[in-house]
């Protein structure tokens, strides 16, 4: 059979009533709006907002910041109304098995697993540096052989990124609603923090900072001289490597879009929403709206408060504050990114289980790791798989190196789901949908050349890391899913017909 057949809407949604796999249905619009907040609100602000405009934009980091929403506002459209259409665990990976085939879902799922997992061991490496900040903070010595350090080498021991994946993979275990239960009081903490930030630091606005908005471009950023290190599309096209200006906010772009990878991961608790139809498509895009008018004003605060030159690239927010004689502030500051950096280890998490689960029941992967524990509803030996790799990879390697790997399994995901649009309309015409993209095919394809373009200025270094990734997922699947798949092999649980009447 070829690799490009597909598993029907029908029969993704029907397997989702097989008692070996089914999930609890028990979230609400307002959960998944806090979950998409939780995850997306957390790295962006705390550590990567004020990087990108030292290193890369200036004030004018602003922009890349509204690019990189604008990128995701179109690709959130279209996860929308696949996940109010297609209401299953695994977001974009089951999106795609419907349209573009199974070696596609495939690519993207493998995409996803790299994102999602990354991404969890980058942010509690993050995590950890603020948390030992605290406590100097409070009066409290973390040793400094069991804690972060940034000349960290493979085998570093970091005891405090492994005890925080630890303690969160027993609470995602325990259940998906105790789990949002603790998110929701950590997403008001750092909401607090971060509008707090917002307030108190207009007051410490000084506008000459803001001249030039956009600096004058320079040469490459200081450590990534050379090619490999070069973002793709300049070496591609011959161009001059450089920050600053036009190309220098769009590379800021590429980065900072790390800032709101997330969002997509509450497509993948679609089968255990009470009304996916309704509530998707909502806390998708609330969530991303919010998150966005926050980003946009703590950059500007930032590059206000001090000059994008002289900005702490790895705590701007609290050195900005302490600077001014506000240590307390400055606490306050390191307490709401231990908050929120939290719900953003525990969301990637929560998204990389999911993902996994969809893959291994539809036989991709071993389906005897995609059985639902009866007592507490969740897929407990694939839950306890990716806490313990995300707690070695976040304890013992320099995996914060890595991050722009995160970025690119995104992008890529994102492009796939927005091409899939008007391939799944023309092919199922008759399907429900009670979210639609506007403007289909032109919105998609626009969301498409914009992830692609985002892309291609990631560093060549990205790219070849990715490459070899990709390689690996071929050959797993070639010599497990293709012969295991239950689409392959026929199998899988007949469905009611979920076509318009």
């Amino acid at each position: 059979m070829s690799v490009f057949r597909t598993k029907s809407v029908e029969q993704s949604i029907g397997d989702t009533e097989d008692p070996e796999f089914k999930l609890k249905k028990r979230l609400t619009v307002l959960d998944l709006t806090v979950f998409g907040i939780g995850v997306v609100i957390g790295a962006g602000i705390f550590t990567l907002t004020g990087r990108a405009a030292q290193a890369y934009a200036g004030p004018g980091v602003v922009f890349s910041f509204i690019i990189a929403a604008i990128c995701c506002a179109l690709a959130a459209l279209c996860y929308a109304e696949f996940a109010s259409t297609v209401p299953v665990s695994g977001s974009a990976y089951t999106f795609s098995y419907a349209t573009l085939g199974e070696m596609v879902a495939w690519i993207i799922g493998w995409d996803l697993i790299l994102e999602l997992m990354l991404g969890a061991s980058v942010v509690a490496q993050g995590w950890s540096t603020y948390f030992v900040t605290f406590l100097d903070e409070i009066g409290i010595t973390w040793p400094e052989s069991l804690g972060p350090s940034p000349d960290a080498s493979f085998g570093h021991f970091n005891l405090a990124a492994l005890l925080l994946v630890l303690i969160l993979t027993a609470l995602v275990a325990y259940g998906i609603k105790e789990s949002l239960r603790v998110n929701l009081v950590l997403v008001g903490v750092k909401l607090f923090v971060v509008l707090f930030v917002i307030v108190m630091g207009i007051q410490f606005i000084n506008t000459d900072n803001y001249d030039p908005f956009i600096p004058p471009s320079t040469g490459p950023a200081a450590g990534a001289e050379g090619w490999i290190h070069a973002p793709l599309v300049q070496v591609l096209f011959g161009l001059e490597p450089q920050v600053y200006g036009i190309l220098g906010i769009v590379s800021a772009a590429s980065v900072v879009f790390f800032a709101y990878i997330g969002f997509d991961v509450v497509a993948t608790t679609a089968e255990e929403a009470n009304n996916p139809q309704r509530d998707l498509p909502r806390g998708i895009i609330f969530s991303l709206a919010i998150c966005t008018v926050l980003y946009v004003a703590v950059a500007l605060v930032i590059t206000g408060m001090v000059n994008y030159k002289d900005i702490d690239a790895e705590a701007a927010l609290a050195t900005a504050f302490s600077d001014r004689g506000h240590d307390g502030y400055a606490t306050l500051i390191s307490a709401g990114a231990v908050a929120g950096l939290t719900t953003v280890v525990m969301t990637l998490m929560i998204g990389a289980i999911r993902v996994l689960f969809a893959m291994s029941r539809d036989g991709l992967l071993p389906s005897g790791y995609a059985h639902v524990n009866p007592k507490t509803g969740t897929p407990l030996k694939i839950t306890l798989t990716i806490g313990a790799i995300v707690a070695v990879v976040a304890s013992f390697t320099p995996i914060g190196k890595l991050e722009e790997m995160v970025n690119i399994g995104t992008l890529s995901a994102f492009a796939l789901v927005s091409i899939a649009i008007p391939i799944l309309r023309k092919r199922r015409p008759d399907l429900k949908r009670s979210f639609k993209v506007p403007l289909s095919p032109a919105l998609p394809i626009l969301s498409a050349l914009i992830c692609l373009y985002l892309m291609l200025n990631l560093s060549v270094e990205t790219w070849l890391r990715f490459l070899v990734w990709m390689a690996l997922g071929f050959v797993i699947y070639f010599t497990y899913g293709y012969r295991n798949s239950r689409v392959g092999r026929g199998q899988g649980v007949p469905a009611q017909d979920y076509s318009a009447p």
